[in-house]
């Protein structure tokens, strides 16, 4: 036989526990249907605008043209309109949620709205679904949860005069009206008074029910049901990544910009003060031979302090574009490289960021381990997709599993929204595949 285990998360749930009367429950619920009402009132208004062809019906005698068009035109007032009016519903009907459901709210699966002004708002707000479900919500608030909600709460009402009527008729206050007959004498209010009393143990299941119901279909339209919520989580996630990657390409571009202009030039003028004083020291003496170590280490030093501003962010890359910074590579590369790069002009800068660095790696891991002789680098534009391919007629065999370097051109790639593809049979060749969309071109700096 099974059994409850943990205390029920929701109201519906509580509904089938037998000591629901001695717990919050019915309390949270009775609190929850008050608090409903007033929602329901500020939703019934903001619909009485677009609803107002609809009232017109209720005159009756219209012509059958008449009431059609009345009814086209109340949807397409309820539609533009809708959206817009769930607004103030939707954000206390998630709040509202917490009194009668333990489990975590949010906001919604939502889309982000773009940066644009009010018409990117607009547009934004028409096309979610989200906005489409708290519009169904706000209707259903304003027509069917206020008649539930009156009707448990006369319930209650209803239990108490009839248990209160034996009171009221001995105080002089009958004859009164209860149910189908009226009371004028104590003796006649007793069986009313059974049927009060009998009501009591149901009235608390009356109200956690209809609290639970209508919280179970707030939820659902408010909040979605699991896969929105986690489609909507992952959509975050993944938006969220991009933010971080730009601001790592940003911070990464401060840096170079630090090194080359701050660092940099003072090592340069180091260097040349060290070369002259070289010069001015007799030579072979002691101080003229540290002076020209000093100076050779100072050279060597700013050389490499100058690969290191290439590696956080090539200039020619920064300046010229993918293409350039392409055939750069191909040119320091320790074999010979061909490079075929077809684009309409500059792309976003993320985009040409890791189309880059994934193909400076993909050289790198080519010239360390397949022992090919020659390489390709081949970079296209298919519509919103650049795909960037290199290969090489090495021995093949390279594996992710071995090794972080390809797995880290895979994430790299997944950051900037694309994917990576791998082919590499032993014996080879080796074709390392990158995707990565480009919504957007840039234009070339003047």
């Amino acid at each position: 036989m099974g059994m409850r285990t943990g205390a029920p998360q929701t109201a519906l749930e509580a509904v089938g526990w037998r000591r629901l009367p001695f717990t919050g429950w019915p309390w949270r619920s009775l609190g929850y249907l008050l608090v409903t009402l007033p929602a329901a009132l500020v939703a019934a208004a903001g619909l009485a605008v677009p609803a107002v062809p609809w009232l017109v019906l209720a005159a009756g005698g219209l012509p059958v043209g008449t009431i059609v068009a009345l009814v086209l035109l109340g949807a397409a007032l309820v539609a533009a309109l809708g959206p817009l009016i769930a607004l103030p519903v939707a954000v206390p009907g998630r709040w509202r949620l917490r009194m009668v459901d333990a489990r975590p709210t949010g906001s919604g699966p939502r889309k982000r709205p773009p940066a644009g002004g009010a018409a990117a708002w607009l547009r934004t707000r028409y096309t979610d679904p989200a906005a489409w479900r708290e519009t169904s919500y706000a209707i259903l608030l304003a027509t069917l949860v206020p008649v539930l909600c009156v009707a448990a709460l006369l319930a209650m009402l209803l239990a108490g005069v009839l248990i209160a009527s034996p009171f009221t008729v001995a105080a002089g206050l009958g004859p009164i009206a209860l149910l189908v007959g009226q009371v004028s004498t104590v003796s006649q209010a007793v069986p009313y008074v059974i049927v009060g009393i009998a009501l009591l143990p149901l009235l608390p299941y009356l109200v956690t029910l209809v609290a639970g119901a209508d919280a179970a279909v707030a939820r659902a339209l408010l909040l979605g049901g699991p896969e929105e919520r986690l489609l909507a989580e992952l959509t975050e996630v993944s938006a969220s990544r991009a933010r971080l990657a730009d601001a790592f390409e940003a911070e990464r571009r401060r840096i170079e910009r630090d090194l080359h202009d701050g660092a940099q030039q003072k090592l340069v003028s180091l260097t040349m003060q060290l070369g002259l004083a070289r010069l001015d020291m007799p030579p072979g003496s002691p101080g003229a031979q540290t002076v020209a170590a000093a100076h050779e280490q100072a050279k060597q030093l700013m050389a490499e302090l100058r690969e290191l501003i290439h590696g956080i962010q090539p200039q020619i890359l920064t300046d010229l574009g993918l293409p350039a910074a392409l055939g750069e590579l191909a040119d320091q590369a320790s074999l010979p490289v061909t490079v075929e790069a077809e684009l309409g002009g500059r792309l976003p800068q993320q985009v040409e960021n890791t189309a880059y660095f994934v193909a400076a790696e993909a050289l790198t891991n080519v010239a360390k381990h397949s022992g090919a002789t020659s390489a390709t680098v081949v970079a296209r534009q298919n519509g919103k997709v650049l795909t960037v391919e290199i290969s090489d007629n090495g021995h093949g065999g390279a594996d992710p599993e071995r090794g972080t370097g390809l797995t880290g051109l895979a994430d790299r790639v997944a950051v900037a929204g694309g994917r990576m593809l791998l082919s590499s049979p032993h014996g080879g060749p080796t074709v390392v595949r990158v995707e990565v969309p480009c919504p957007q071109k840039r234009p070339a700096p003047g």
